[in-house]
């Protein structure tokens, strides 16, 4: 691997509806990182994100891989279409950015995980949720102990959805998205969830539902309970069917010494040696664009990412193993990958 230049120039593999979040990313850090090329198979979106940015266009991302002087890639792909940019991208020696999910099968997280690790480069997982300020400091309270040991976690991500057949795309079809509603938004909640409980999962139970949206082939709804090592639960609620209940928190983390939760801005700490309740007010900030700085930062300086590919690996063993309990009704082992 040759050093990386600066600014860092990426290549955005991928121009659908999410591209919209990582380019408004990039564009918060002009001096930092630069969108040099783009690839997309759809002439009229590669056609709008070049007149968008001003970068060189590819109608197959190989070609990007093969031709575009870039140092890293930022894969914007639908699901099924992940595991062979990561593949070719690492092959290529380039460091990458990777929507969620990781890929669709273990067998696929097998070759994910050879071809980074035989290429060397940075894997990150765009897990956008984790740079929120309010996880970040929940983050850094339940590893300094202040809960003591972490019995429970529960988060929580739902709102409803207007899909209908001429607007759902791949995402209607089990194939090209891996499921449903769980694989798709219920993604995000799974990785904080694994994120607070900081440890590995071990089995899976879960009820899948359909309530509204029909015409698709996965599920609209889920509620998933996660047994960690260590002893920890965690509860997932999830759904496209209907919004977020008002009031709900969206995580929360229950432990020996006390317990915190949060709505996504306000985080509230309640320790049972201290009678007054702490309260952060953080201040709203991109997601996206502190999740791409935070890639530039990982290229860079050498830095482990908050997750890489064996947490985004860890993440699809919950979603596997959720599926195939909806498919028994019995709690399901995760699989070793």
């Amino acid at each position: 691997m040759t050093p990386t230049s600066a600014p860092l120039r990426v290549g955005l593999i991928g121009g659908g509806n999410i591209a919209d979040s990582h380019l408004r990313g990039y564009a918060a850090h002009p001096d930092r990182v630069q969108v040099t090329a783009i690839a997309d198979a759809d002439p009229e979106t590669l056609s709008r994100r070049i007149t968008q940015t001003g970068a060189e266009g590819y109608a197959d991302f190989h070609a990007l891989l093969a031709e575009a002087d870039v140092d890293a890639v930022d894969i914007c792909l639908p699901h099924h279409l992940h595991r062979s940019a990561i593949v070719a991208a690492a092959q290529a020696g380039r460091h990458i950015l990777c929507e969620k999910p990781l890929c669709l099968t273990a067998e696929e997280a097998v070759a994910v995980r050879e071809a980074v690790q035989e290429a060397g480069v940075t894997f990150m997982c765009a897990h956008n949720k984790l740079f929120l300020p309010s996880v970040a400091r929940a983050k850094e309270l339940v590893d300094s102990g202040a809960l003591g040991t972490v019995y429970e976690v529960r988060t929580t991500d739902a709102f409803y959805n207007d899909f209908d057949p001429s607007t759902m795309g791949w995402r209607a079809n089990a194939a090209t998205s891996g499921g449903g509603e769980f694989i798709d938004t219920g993604y995000h909640p799974t990785y904080l969830m694994m994120h607070l409980a900081g440890a590995r999962p071990s089995s899976v139970f879960s009820m899948m539902s359909t309530h509204r949206l029909t015409f698709m082939e996965g599920e609209d709804s889920a509620q998933v309970l996660v047994r960690f090592e260590g002893g920890a639960v965690g509860q997932i609620q999830t759904s496209w069917a209907y919004p977020r209940v008002p009031g709900a928190e969206r995580f929360a983390v229950m432990g020996e010494k006390g317990s915190l939760s949060s709505d996504g801005m306000t985080l509230r700490v309640s320790l049972r040696d201290q009678e007054a309740e702490q309260v952060y007010s953080t201040k709203l900030r991109d997601p996206f664009a502190a999740e791409i700085a935070g890639f530039v930062d990982c290229v860079q300086d050498g830095r482990r990412p908050l997750h890489g590919v064996q947490e985004g690996i860890d993440v699809l063993g919950i979603i596997l193993a959720a599926y195939a309990s909806a498919e028994s009704g019995r709690a399901e082992e995760v699989v070793a990958i």
